[in-house]
């Protein structure tokens, strides 16, 4: 199970990677495999407002359809239109080329509600 140490990453199995207050947000490994096979995703309008760890989307396998929950607040900047007609590159690339959304950050203080590489590998250990 692949963890990205440069990732932050939330109890519902979101990662999170900040660059110039920008969040690149994806699934981890873990959530992809548990998932199975992408089949679909459906993202939030960009420009829209989303709050830390509300429901932005929803992410649809072959066997469940589950929610994606926002690891930061913020204003969405940008969505992956790839995955429209790839969404297995959720599956083949989680951290790379399958990432969901970015955001602006509005609050980067709520960076210190997310859990570490280390305590996210910890948790998926339980």
């Amino acid at each position: 199970m692949e963890i990205q140490k440069d990732c932050l990453y939330t109890k519902e199995h979101e990662w999170i990677r900040v660059k110039a207050n920008v969040a690149t947000i994806g699934i981890t490994d873990f959530a992809q495999s548990e998932l199975g096979d992408i089949v679909f995703v459906e993202f939030p309008e960009v420009d829209s407002e989303v709050a830390q760890f509300d429901t932005f989307g929803t992410i649809e396998a072959v066997k469940t359809v589950a929610d994606l929950y926002a690891p930061v607040s913020g204003t969405v900047t940008e969505v992956n239109d790839a995955l429209e007609d790839q969404p297995e590159k959720v599956n083949q690339d989680p951290y790379g080329d399958g990432w969901l959304v970015k955001i602006k950050l509005s609050n980067s203080s709520e960076l210190e509600e997310l859990i570490s590489a280390a305590a996210y590998e910890k948790l998926i250990a339980e």
